[in-house]
């Protein structure tokens, strides 16, 4: 879109996310054109159901690009990231009016994809904005309030209080009998949670598991969010050392770091390291958890022993848990840091992420350098 004068010309361009900055007089005119002209259209076709649609529904993942050419421009602020000219306004909301307009009359599929998008973005905000209040009115201090599966320690001292997020039902209850009631609290799971990656806030709010462990934790999540908040000063996640707890380990790690980063930042976040194997020859028993600690091991009992493959957590009996993984005088925890949340931001887009090619790639660079691969 661009608006010409005769007169001698300065060139002001703003190219950005619309959501994300607040360029001026003339992407004011831009958001009001836009959202009166996807409104009025929908209404005129019966696209929409309900109510209708917002100016941050419409805009939702969208890019504009406005260049408008003006004669003695005039900036706010020493940066000009701002156009100031009022007159600009109705130019800029007459034309995308007009244009837009038409090009929705010229294009229906597209025209309707368009409506459609913003109509799931409107009931997402809403569905969003509920979950938020049912949230909110939960006073996560008292135990009525807290979610059933949750076992939680008698100890209110954030400080001195965990939770073990633990992998299934099975290590759940052996983790509830061995643990200690008084600081450590057990929240297990039903199985893989939703992969927020790739998930709107609503269906976030709705999964069952998610909400169990945003309202355990006491934090609140996205604009309610506060670490100061916080039920445990440590989150540690037990899962099975095999693919399907790594696999879950990720999932979690996503959700806290999309959406309880500051949790990370303070070090509240821990993984668990269960044993690996069991190693017995006659009454001696030990577990080890690395191959490492194995072949040390191995060589310290000499010949005559049994080497036994640790399956998961559901195979301990709670001594066994409470013995080699919670046990703070000889448990192993690993504890979470973003140092570099640039690269951790790309990360959980390639290997979570909804677009599968830079997944692939990035599976085809380093597969050679994979030392150890469980299939």
């Amino acid at each position: 879109m661009q608006y010409t004068t005769s007169y001698s010309e300065t060139i002001y361009t703003f190219v950005n996310s619309i959501n994300t900055i607040e360029g001026g007089t003339h992407l004011s005119g831009f958001k009001s054109a836009l959202t009166k002209t996807l409104n009025d259209y929908a209404k005129q076709n019966n696209l929409l159901k309900n109510e209708g649609l917002s100016g941050e529904d419409v805009r939702e993942g969208l890019t504009a690009v406005i260049k408008v050419q003006i004669p003695n421009p005039q900036f706010e602020g020493q940066t000009k990231t701002k156009l100031g000219n009022s007159e600009v306004r109705g130019m800029v909301d007459s034309m995308v009016a007009q244009s837009l307009g038409e090009f929705l009359e010229e294009n229906p599929h597209v025209a309707k994809r368009i409506i459609e998008k913003a109509a799931l973005a409107s009931q997402a905000r809403e569905a969003a904005r509920k979950a938020r209040e049912l949230t909110r009115r939960k006073n996560v201090l008292e135990s009525s309030s807290l979610p059933g599966k949750l076992a939680d320690c008698s100890e209110k001292d954030p400080s001195l209080c965990e939770l073990y997020i633990v992998e299934g039902d099975s290590a759940g209850g052996s983790a509830k009998q061995g643990r200690d009631r008084h600081t450590q609290a057990i929240l297990p799971p039903r199985g893989k949670i939703l992969n927020v990656e790739k998930a709107r806030l609503d269906k976030i709010f709705k999964n069952k598991e998610i909400f169990a462990m945003i309202t355990a934790i006491g934090t609140g999540i996205g604009e309610d969010f506060n670490v100061e908040k916080t039920r445990y000063h440590k989150v540690i996640i037990m899962t099975d050392a095999d693919v399907d707890g790594a696999h879950i380990r990720t999932l979690l790690l996503t959700f806290f770091f999309r959406y309880m980063k500051s949790l990370l930042d303070h070090g509240y976040i821990y993984i668990a390291q269960p044993p690996l194997y069991k190693i017995k020859k006659g009454k001696i028993e030990r577990y080890v958890y690395s191959d490492n600690e194995k072949e040390q091991m191995a060589q310290e009992l000499g010949e005559g022993y049994e080497v036994q493959r640790c399956k998961g957590l559901g195979e301990m009996n709670p001594e066994q848990l409470w013995e080699t993984t919670m046990n703070p005088e000889n448990r192993t925890l690993l504890q979470v840091t973003s140092e570099d949340a640039v690269l951790a931001d790309e990360m959980f887009t390639i290997l979570m992420g909804e677009k599968v090619e830079p997944r692939k790639e990035f599976i085809q660079t380093y597969a050679a350098t994979v030392k150890m691969l469980d299939i």
